[in-house]
This record gives structure tokens, C-alpha cells and sequence, in this order.
């Protein structure tokens, strides 16, 4: 048992089979007859004499016969051979052959080698028994499957010799089936080595090799015998790699094998990483998991994913996996895609809460942002917490409660993960929840809308969501519509429910009782939103390379964002959703055109691409100011990503109508792609006020004067949701000479709405926004509202201060409409009712006599005297409802007065009869509010070509 013993020592203590570190002992021209013999052994179980009369060997002479093999490192031949009882060890290189008379059941072993000659003349030690005992398995099996394995992995000779000796692979499936761990690891490794070599045809065999070697690296899982799970699962990803036959067998008989030694092995990274690959592999050569099976391997791929020990390699893998189990059963996988959603936010929010945790440490430590970050991280808790009960209620719909099984319930393993666990045991406990498509959707559209919040300023959380698969989700929120699919299953469900009802309560004589599940009373799941805000995150995401990679090689993605910036896919009417598209495709486009361009181009060229972050949104970005990113990938339309690297600069770029005149190897094509009639000389920008946004702050009003009762940003909230966004549809036909851009940033008018960020908070986060966007390159003017104009004030305070000087030069002018230049009424209220209001950071800037609004003030007076910018000012003269109490009491003020609107230089213009609210909302293209500003455009145009 010795030889056993000491082969199942070394192959225990290999650490993976990728790295066999022992070199094969064998020759590389193996003697045909000596493999013959060991295939012989494994097949035979072991060697069987068959010794003819006076002791003759095959050629009829006197001599020996057994197996004989070349050691290499040296001149030793080891010969096993048996005559009438005699066991000898044969020497090529001495003159004479020692012989010994072995005892009954007696052993003898000599090996003499050059390197010790004094070992020639030592006698050999007689240990009894142990070569007697050569005809059986236990030392004979398992040499000749050490033989065979040296033998395939010394050369591709020897493999081929062994497969053409072995032609049926049975030697090796006896091998691979055999009773002995050493042989089955040996026997693993021939396998593996056979397969691999591409020279070599496969044998029929392969299918049965497959799931033998499956089996025993299942068998060996359960007692924790990793090298041999390792050396097995090795050979068993070749062979599914090279066999469609054995990936077939495979998904169709060794899934639940692969399963079962997944779970016995969580912490071996080599183990995962070999079942992950051959699951990819199954799932990528159109196969396809059933969705039973699918649900069952949820429960180990979000961990793969998730887990910190896996390696990039298992979690790619699992990505994949899940991406193909999202796409064969879109609405059916649901649950696990919003589960994957809901282990990634917690997972984030547990990072950000340690961070934070950590900077609260710190000195120095922003305390107004730590604010801020714990208010969204606390609303994002909340909101995991929502989307973990959804996830379980979900799952309970599509498969009842019985969890006691995995066969009755195969999201078990996914919902005993956390953060599932608490809300499975309730499901277990509510037998009679419902759930329906419109719930589910509104929990993933929070979830993604959290997830942005925390991430979009953090670029290590961006980078942390990429890894974990989230373009995967993306992608499906996206160009699917899984939720209006669900959203139809169930109105087709409950009509089919009411007509069997009908049809029974006709049959007996009754009345049907009203059914719960009327179709009719369905609820629209808000895909819309859910598109919106995937957008949104696929934007902040854009600025990452990796994020930029996985995109431009999608194609079908590429085609979708282009068509959707133009409005011409179904459900992207959406103005946001149509700047998100093109902001992305711009990110991406540029970014991974100026990576392509050859060394040799000029330093204009070489510029940084511009960033367009999701608080910067491109009005009308079907224009022909953004037409030359088509440029950038010609057959976009046809849905090919291919680059045109002579056209760096056409890319919507601040630069891209500058040519220098020394770059004559790509003027021309510069011209020919980008027409100086599509080149925009200015950019026009738009900054809303108090609790407004970057599209209802714009939009046309039917009144000048809010009649609504409500908090005053709840007036502009509801305002915004109707009328004509006039920046998008009047000025680009009035005025086509600019590109149009309208921001977005948070400030509460109340910390009831949510916390906001301070002034200078603000305005120096969008200044880094906008310089990254290209915005302040090329001539500028800003129209503003109420707070928004304090916050351009600040902004270009700070670039002179940081000698951003293109920022501030470019800068021409200004546009106020009810700006508090000297603070506002409605910012000294709070702090005279603070009983009812708490006000926000920003607003608490915005008291009358504010030493800070006039050092800005007299910032922005300074540069309009040296003739660097323009000023127009709008004011309002009509009240504004604030506060509503009971019995219909309203309080009303004038939020901005005429001396705090004015700033003392430039042209102001009076608005009759508007109030606050509205100053920013004109009824007509001939309204004031809309034609002074349309006139300062062109007078600002005209100023650049003086």
C-alpha cells in the first residue's frame, strides 16, 4: 500500500491543477508497448501473469516480463517484472543484473543511479509482501494511471499514442471511475490533457468522461477534498468547451452537481472560479437554464457577485450567467434582477455608512456635506428595506409560500441572503399579501433613484456598481419593457379569473361578487420613470473607461441611445431621457474616439473630451450642434460602433468650430464633417430657482399670477407639469445660433422638503460641472431664475478667484429674472416664524442685507463696468401664495421687491401683473418675459462679431 499511500500524499498537496509543479518523470517518446501495457492494467484492474513454460519471455528467449519504464534525470530504468516468483530491479547501465530470491511473499526494490554509484554496490533492502501484492489494484491501478498521466502531459506524442491505444476512452473512463483517489486524480489528468490537445479528435467517450468527472468532483466537495475537485473540475471545463455532446449532458443531467459542489466549496476561489466558467460557458453556446434551474443558481450567483473573495474572473462570469437568465425569461426573472438590485444598494450603503462613519473622524470634515450624505443614506436604508420586501413579495406571487423546499420554492437560497432574510419569515407568516406589477416597478424605480443619490458624486461608489453588474440592469431597465410585460400577464390573469366567476356564478343563478383583481383596476407600472432614472445613472456612470467599454462594444445599446436622444423610441418622449441618451453618447463617443487617434496629432487635438454630467441637460439634442457625433461612428444607424478617427474634435465639444491653421492633415476632413453652419457660436444656459427644475421652471404659464394654494415650490412643482417648455420649442427657431443647456441642483425653500447643499456648496459643484462639460470655452450668457442667478453669481466669483479665467471672459452676459440680489422676503420669514419653518442652508443666505449678497453683487457691477458682460433684469410686481391655512386663510408676499431684483447696472424690465412664480413663464413669443430676453440674445450674438 506504500505506492498508494505516497501517490495520494502528493496529489492531496497539489494547490491547483492549472499549477502541477512536478515535471513528468517520463520520456517524451514513450515505447508504444509500455503504454499498451498500463492501458492493459486500468482496464484489467490490475496485472494479470499469464507466464509461459521454462521461463521464456515474448521473443521465446530466457528472461523477464512486467512493465518496464525510463526514469528521467537520469540513467535508471525502473523494470517490474515477475519470473516463477522473482521480483527484480533492473539496471540499463550496469554490466550485470542483480538478482534476489525472494522469500515467500518477499519485496525487493533497488535503483541505482549515476549521480550515486555508491548505491550500485549497496544491497537492497527485502521488505516481504508488498510486490507480491502487484497483480492487484492497490499498488498496480494506480502506477500505471501515475505512468499514463506522465506519459500524456511529456509530450503530444505520448497523447497521441494514448488515444490511439485508447480509441473508446474506456481505459481512461475506468480511470476516472475507479475505487482509488490517486487514480481517479491521474486519470482526471490524463483526461484533461487529451482534451486539451487540439490535434487530438475527440473520442465518443467524452460525454461519459464529463459526467464522471463532475460526479467525482462532487464527491469529492462533500468531504472537502479540493485537489481532487480541482484536477476534476480542470478536465471537466475542458471537455465542455471542446463537446457540444458533453455541454448538452451537462445542462440537461449536471446542473444540480455543479450546484450542490458550488455550495460545499464557498471559500475556494480556484473551485468557483472553474464551475463559474463552465456555467458561462453552457449558458453562452445556446443552451439555456430552465427558469427552475435559473432561480436555484440565484442563490450562488449574487453571492459570486457580491463576495469579496471571488475574483473579478467568477464575478464577470456570474454577470454573464445572470444577463443570459434576464434575458430568457424577462418578466418571469424579475425577482432575481430586483434582488440583485437590492444586495447592490445595501452593499453600497454599507460602505458609505463605514466612510462616513470614518470622515466624521476626521478634522476638517465638511459638516453641512456629512449632513447631506446622512440624509440620503438614511432615505436610502429606507428605501433597500421597501425594495427587500418587494423582492419577497414577488417571489411569493409567482411561487406561493411554501419555502420548506428548494423544489417548491427555488428562490430559497437567493431569499436566505441577506437583506431577504427578515421578510421572507413574514412572508411565511402573511399568507394573504398581494403584489402586483405597479408595486414591484415603483420599488425598483426608488431603488435606482437612491442608488444614483448616493453615487453620483462619489466616483469609488460609480466604480464599485460598475463591478458588481449594474450596466447588466441598466441595460434591461432600459431596452426592455419586463414590467409592462408582468403588467399584461396579470390583466390577462384576472380577466381569465372574472370570466370563470362569471361563468360559475351564471351556471348556479347568483350574482358575481365584485373581483379585487379586475383587470380594470390595475394599476400602469411607471416604466417611464423607472427608463428616466436608469438613464440618469447610465449618465453618471458614462464618465468611467470601463463603463465607456462595455457600451461603445454594444451595439444594439449604441443604436438605442441615438434613436432615443430623438425621440424615436417608444416611451422616450421625455426630455430628460433624451438628454440622458445623448449626454451618454457623448461621454462615451468622445472619449473612446480620442483613445483611438494616432500619436502624431496636435495638441488642440489631445484636449480632454468634454464630460457631460446628468445635472447638465442638452436641449433639443437632435440639433445639428450634436450631428457630428455621427461622424464619430458612421454606421451608427445601422447599428455598427466603428470610429472615424480623423474627426477628434466632432463630438459636441466647446471647441469643435476651432481648427488650427498649421493641422492641414485634418482640416479638410474637420470641415467636411462639422460645416461651419453647424458650429454654434454661443451657448445659452438655464438655472432655475427655489425647488425648481431644469424643464417646469421654463415652461409657458396660462395666468401671470399663481391662484394655487400650497408652499410656494410646490406651486412651481405643479406649474412645470404643464405647458410648452418654451427654451426647447421657441428659442431654437427663433434663435438657432446657440447651443442650449438647462441645470439642475438641489435647494429646498424647507428642510420638510429634504436637506440641500449651501450656496457656495452649490455653485462650486457646478462650476466643476460645467468646466468639465466644455460650458465657459466658448461665449456664454446665463438666464436665470430667482435663486438660480445668486448661484451664477457665485459661481463666477469663485472662477476669478481660482483664476479660471476662460470662465469668467467668456461669460458675455446675464439674464435675472427675480433674482434676490439683495436678499428676499420670503428668506426672512422662517427665521421670524421659526415655528413653522425650518429653513434649509441655502435659503438662510438669502436674508435681506446679507454682506455676502452684496460683495457678490459688487463682484458682478465690477465686470459689467469694464464692459465684460451684460445685464438684463426682470422684476415682479404681484404677490405670491405662500401658505394656505384651514378654511382657506392664504398668506401672500412679494418674494422679490423691485430694489432687491434690480442690481444697480444693466437694463431691468417690469413685468405688470406677475408674480414670482411665474416671472420666468411667458404666455406668448410677444411677452415681455420672452421677447427682452430673445433681444438680448441677438445683441450679445452681434457683440461677437465686432
Amino acid at each position: 500500500m506504500l505506492v498508494a499511500a505516497i501517490m495520494d500524499v502528493v496529489t492531496s498537496n497539489c494547490e491547483s491543477a492549472d499549477k502541477i509543479m512536478f515535471k513528468p518523470s517520463l520520456p517524451k517518446n514513450a515505447i508504444m508497448r509500455d503504454i499498451a501495457a498500463a492501458i492493459e492494467v486500468i482496464e484489467e484492474g490490475g496485472i494479470h501473469w499469464d507466464e509461459p513454460p521454462e521461463d521464456k519471455d515474448d521473443k521465446g528467449g530466457k528472461g523477464m516480463k512486467g512493465i518496464g519504464i525510463k526514469i528521467l534525470e537520469g540513467t535508471t530504468v525502473l523494470g517490474l517484472s515477475r519470473t516463477n516468483g522473482r521480483v527484480e530491479m533492473e539496471d540499463s547501465d550496469a554490466d550485470h543484473m542483480k538478482t534476489v530470491q525472494s522469500l515467500p511473499q518477499s519485496f525487493s526494490f533497488n535503483k541505482a543511479n549515476e549521480r550515486f554509484p555508491v548505491q550500485d554496490r549497496v544491497s537492497s533492502v527485502v521488505v516481504p509482501g508488498l510486490w507480491d501484492d502487484l497483480h492487484s489494484e492497490h499498488v498496480a491501478v494506480p502506477f500505471a494511471a501515475w505512468a499514463l498521466a506522465n506519459w500524456a502531459m511529456a509530450s503530444e506524442v505520448n497523447r497521441s499514442h494514448i488515444q490511439e491505444l485508447d480509441r473508446d476512452g474506456q481505459a481512461v473512463m475506468t480511470a476516472l471511475v475507479a475505487p482509488e483517489r490517486s487514480v481517479k486524480w491521474h486519470g482526471s489528468l490524463v483526461a484533461r490533457f487529451l482534451l486539451k490537445d487540439q490535434n487530438l479528435p475527440l473520442n465518443e467517450s467524452v460525454s461519459d468522461w464529463t459526467s464522471s468527472l463532475l460526479s467525482t468532483a462532487f464527491q469529492a466537495s462533500k468531504v472537502q477534498d479540493v485537489s481532487l475537485v480541482e484536477v476534476a473540475l480542470s478536465a471537466f471545463l475542458v471537455a465542455i468547451e471542446r463537446s457540444p455532446d458533453a455541454r448538452e449532458v451537462v445542462m440537461d443531467k449536471g446542473l444540480q452537481l455543479m450546484r450542490e459542489t458550488a455550495k460545499q466549496t464557498p471559500k475556494h476561489k480556484s473551485v468557483q472560479g472553474s464551475l463559474a466558467k463552465a456555467l458561462e460557458l453552457l449558458c453562452c453556446e445556446g443552451l439555456h437554464m430552465s427558469l427552475e434551474e435559473s432561480q436555484k443558481w440565484s442563490g450562488i450567483l449574487l453571492p459570486w457577485v457580491f463576495s469579496k473573495p471571488c475574483s473579478d474572473t467568477v464575478r464577470a462570469s456570474a454577470i454573464n450567467i445572470l444577463a443570459h437568465v434576464l434575458e430568457d425569461y424577462g418578466p418571469s426573472s424579475l425577482p432575481i434582477s430586483q434582488g440583485w438590485l437590492t444586495i447592490m444598494l445595501t452593499d453600497v450603503l454599507s460602505t458609505k455608512k463605514s466612510a462616513l462613519m470614518t470622515g466624521n473622524n476626521q478634522p476638517g470634515t465638511d459638516k453641512v456635506k456629512t449632513q447631506i450624505d446622512q440624509s440620503n443614506i438614511v432615505s436610502a436604508s429606507q428605501i433597500a428595506n421597501q425594495l427587500a420586501i418587494a423582492v419577497v413579495n414577488l417571489a411569493g406571487t409567482q411561487l406561493g409560500t411554501s419555502t420548506d423546499s428548494e423544489d417548491m420554492f427555488p428562490l430559497v437560497d437567493m431569499l436566505s441572503l441577506e437583506p431577504f432574510v427578515g421578510p421572507l419569515k413574514n412572508l411565511k407568516k402573511d399568507k394573504n399579501f398581494k403584489v402586483n406589477a405597479a408595486d414591484s416597478a415603483l420599488a425598483t424605480l426608488k431603488g435606482i433613484k437612491a442608488l444614483t443619490e448616493v453615487c453620483a458624486e462619489d466616483s469609488s461608489c460609480q466604480s464599485k456598481i460598475t463591478d458588481f453588474g449594474v450596466m447588466c440592469l441598466l441595460r434591461r431597465l432600459l431596452l426592455e419593457d419586463d414590467y409592462e410585460q408582468l403588467a399584461a400577464i396579470e390583466a390577462y390573469d384576472a380577466s381569465r379569473a372574472l370570466e370563470a366567476q362569471d361563468h360559475v356564478s351564471s351556471s348556479s343563478g347568483q350574482s358575481s361578487a365584485a373581483n379585487t383583481n379586475d383587470s380594470s383596476s390595475l394599476r400602469v407600472p411607471p416604466t417611464a420613470h423607472i427608463r428616466r432614472h436608469a438613464a440618469r445613472l447610465l449618465t453618471v456612470l458614462s464618465v468611467l473607461p470601463k463603463v465607456q467599454k462595455i457600451i461603445v462594444a454594444d451595439e444594439t445599446w449604441c443604436k438605442w441611445l441615438e434613436e432615443c436622444s430623438k425621440g424615436k423610441i417608444p416611451g422616450c418622449n421625455d426630455l430628460k431621457i433624451q438628454s440622458y441618451a445623448k449626454a451618454t453618447l457623448l461621454n462615451v463617443l468622445c472619449n473612446y474616439q480620442s483613445n483611438s487617434v494616432n500619436g502624431d496629432m496636435t495638441d488642440k487635438k489631445n484636449e480632454p473630451c468634454p464630460h457631460y454630467a446628468e445635472m447638465i441637460f442638452l436641449i433639443n439634442p437632435e440639433r445639428p450642434h450634436w450631428k457630428c457625433l455621427d461622424k464619430v461612428m458612421p454606421n451608427i444607424e445601422d447599428g455598427s460602433s466603428s470610429a472615424n478617427d480623423d474627426s477628434t474634435e466632432c463630438v459636441g465639444g466647446p471647441s469643435s468650430g476651432a481648427s488650427s491653421d498649421d493641422d492641414s492633415s485634418t482640416s479638410t476632413s474637420t470641415s467636411e464633417n462639422c460645416s461651419g453652419l453647424d458650429i454654434a457660436p454661443l451657448d445659452v444656459v438655464f438655472v432655475h430657482g427655489l425647488r425648481g427644475g431644469p424643464f417646469k421652471s421654463w415652461r409657458l404659464s396660462e395666468d401671470k399670477s399663481s391662484t394655487k394654494s400650497g408652499l410656494v415650490e410646490k406651486i412651481d412643482e405643479e406649474a412645470g407639469k404643464q405647458g410648452t417648455f418654451w427654451p426647447g420649442e421657441w428659442l431654437p427657431a427663433d434663435f438657432p445660433d446657440a447651443r442650449v443647456f438647462s441645470l439642475q441642483y438641489k435647494t429646498n425653500l424647507t428642510q420638510w422638503s429634504g436637506a440641500s447643499l449651501p450656496l457656495l456648496e452649490v455653485s462650486s459643484m457646478l462650476l466643476e460641472k460645467l468646466i468639465a462639460a466644455g460650458i465657459g470655452d466658448r461665449p456664454v450668457v446665463f438666464v436665470t431664475h430667482s435663486l438660480g442667478g445668486l448661484v451664477v453669481k457665485q459661481m463666477l466669483y469663485q472662477a476669478e478667484a481660482e483664476k479660471r479665467d476662460n470662465f469668467v471672459k467668456n461669460t458675455i452676459g446675464l439674464v435675472f429674472y427675480s433674482c434676490p440680489h439683495f436678499g428676499s422676503k420670503l428668506a426672512d420669514m422662517p427665521w421670524r416664524m421659526g415655528l413653522v419653518f425650518r429653513p434649509a442652508p441655502t435659503i438662510g443666505e438669502l436674508r435681506s442685507g446679507s454682506p455676502r449678497l452684496v460683495e457678490l453683487n459688487n463682484f458682478i457691477g465690477d465686470l459689467h463696468e469694464k464692459g465684460m458682460l451684460e445685464v438684463l433684469s426682470f422684476s415682479e410686481t404681484k404677490v405670491t401664495p405662500i401658505v394656505e391655512g384651514y378654511g382657506g386663510w392664504a398668506f401672500r408676499m412679494e418674494i422679490v421687491p423691485i430694489e432687491s431684483a434690480y442690481p444697480g447696472f444693466g437694463h431691468l424690465v417690469v413685468l405688470d401683473s406677475t408674480d414670482h412664480i411665474n416671472s420666468c413663464k411667458p404666455l406668448s413669443r410677444t411677452d415681455p418675459s420672452y421677447k427682452e430676453t430673445l433681444d438680448f440674445l441677438h445683441k450679445m450674438k452681434a457683440r461677437l462679431h465686432k
